[in-house]
């Protein structure tokens, strides 16, 4: 089912990897979410689309009949909308007991929040994970709307999509798959949550090994205005980060005492020469480091470049389709198509007869 962000992004992972996706439009979608249902909306790319005013007595029909014929049916819609449309998990179930049915919310199914709207940056902002973000005289940073959307969310999805795709397989047997967006953001932190448990996390922002604190994992600026990008955790790769930066000796790692000044010191040497100074000095180490690339800059990079990285199909520069596989590589996906385009083509394949689409042209349900 059409819409934005995480179920888009769920979907296309998996028609990234080979299966047939159908994009389902309301017939007359509205909106405001800019280049949506164009060919830069990205996360449709490779998957061909119909259009279907749902509310029409006789849509539910069609698309139950075609969630007969489906492995999986995603929807990012708030709780009870799918119900009201007559396409609820029970009749899709009722007709296809080995159905994989996913729901991307950003509250979840239930709880006293369920019915809300909401955007990434509550969601994430109510796991923990947005107030761990940033420096620790000033506001939470916003990770754009990864955390949310797209790592807790569309990733989510896809994942417990195969899972119950797997479990289908072997049973038989479909289910409901409840990915919500604050337990993904959550989830993500696992690792932070055993930091804190354990002691070796503490509940300062900007004050911890990850987030900032620590003057050997952080940016750094340069005389140009260019950034560099430091990873030097392990200690071998901190000594032969200070031996290429020229400091000696190697300073201690473990004081948080001492981060401050090292921080401090770090910052003077990244500014006293540009960008393009600091990667060749780097060049070829184990340091851990690199530059902080732009939108133009990321395609063209010799690493990106060589791992063909980026695709540029449509001329639309996106991320290719990851991970790689050794025997079954996946195809380039072709562009994002106008919302609808293929709606008679669509019903046709999956089963629709030929009279019963044109009545649905006749009442105004689809549209040519």
């Amino acid at each position: 089912m059409a819409g934005i962000g995480p179920a888009p992004f769920a979907a296309m992972m998996l028609s990234d990897m080979g299966a047939e996706v159908i994009r389902v439009h309301p017939l007359r979608a509205g909106g405001d979410i800019p280049l949506m249902n164009t060919r830069f909306d990205v996360l449709a790319r490779g998957r061909r689309s119909m259009a279907i005013d749902l509310k029409a007595e006789g849509a539910a029909a069609v698309l139950l009949d075609m969630i007969a014929r489906a492995d999986g049916l995603i929807e990012g819609f708030r709780p009870g909308v799918m119900e009201r449309l007559g396409l609820g998990p029970a009749p899709a179930l009722a007709l296809n007991p080995a159905l994989v049915y996913g729901r991307m919310t950003g509250w979840g199914q239930d709880g006293p929040m369920a019915p809300r709207a909401g955007h990434d940056i509550d969601y994430i902002a109510l796991s923990g994970v947005l107030g761990a973000m940033g420096p620790g005289d000033g506001p939470p940073t916003v990770p754009l709307n990864l955390v949310g959307d797209f790592g807790g969310g569309g990733m989510l999805m896809a994942f417990g999509m195969m899972c119950g795709l797997w479990h289908a397989r072997a049973t038989g047997q479909g289910q409901v798959v409840d990915a919500a967006m604050t337990e993904g953001a959550a989830l993500l932190a696992t690792m932070l949550w055993g930091f804190r448990a354990g002691g070796a996390w503490g509940g300062a922002r900007g004050a911890n090994l990850l987030d900032g604190g620590a003057p050997f994992y952080g940016t750094y600026e340069c005389a140009d205005g260019g950034f560099m990008a430091v990873g030097a955790i392990e200690g071998k790769f901190f000594a032969e980060f200070c031996t290429r930066m020229g400091i000696d000796p190697v300073p201690a790692q473990d004081d948080p005492t001492l981060w401050p000044q090292q921080r401090a010191d770090l910052a003077a040497r990244f500014a006293a020469h540009p960008r393009a100074h600091w990667e060749a000095l780097f060049d070829g180490s184990d340091a851990c480091v690199a530059p902080v690339l732009d939108w133009d800059e990321a395609p063209a990079h010799p690493h990106n470049a060589a791992r063909r990285a980026f695709i540029a199909p449509g001329g639309v520069t996106q991320p290719a389709p990851a991970p790689r596989f050794s025997s079954t590589p996946p195809a380039t996906p072709g562009p994002a198509g106008a919302a609808g385009a293929e709606t008679g083509a669509v019903l046709a394949d999956w089963g629709i007869g030929a009279d019963r689409i044109d009545s649905l042209r006749a009442r105004g349900i689809i549209e040519p």
